[in-house]
């Protein structure tokens, strides 16, 4: 079996459907039975822009607190390099912060019938 990965992610509410679009033309179905599958939730982001940043919410030198969604969803391996790139590339931030995170597929630990 390929590696995969849990991939998380904290966008502005506004951007969540424009992230899972960009992401579903990039992962597809990846050969399973299911699509568009993510989990997402509501998170609190805290951050300070520094100076010579150039920040999609907040001010320089300034402490902001702001309403976002946790995104969560699993890839494989060959899907990460353009995975990353495309929530780069549809995130509003400057920066955004990616989790990547290895994981043992539990199809590996126990025989499913589609073995």
């Amino acid at each position: 079996m390929n590696p995969i990965y849990k991939i998380g992610v904290c966008i502005p509410e506004e951007y969540l459907e424009k992230l899972m679009v960009c992401l579903d033309c990039v992962i597809g179905h990846d050969g399973s039975k299911y699509s568009r599958v993510f989990s997402y939730w509501p998170v609190k982001g805290t951050w300070r822009t520094m100076n010579g940043a150039h920040p999609f919410n907040g001010i320089p030198g300034e402490i902001t607190v702001a309403d976002e969604i946790r995104v969560e969803f699993i890839i494989n391996e060959e899907l990460l390099k353009k995975t990353v790139s495309a929530i780069v590339e549809c995130h509003p931030y400057e920066e955004p912060a990616i989790d990547i995170i290895p994981m043992t597929d539990w199809k590996s630990i126990i025989v499913s019938d589609d073995t």
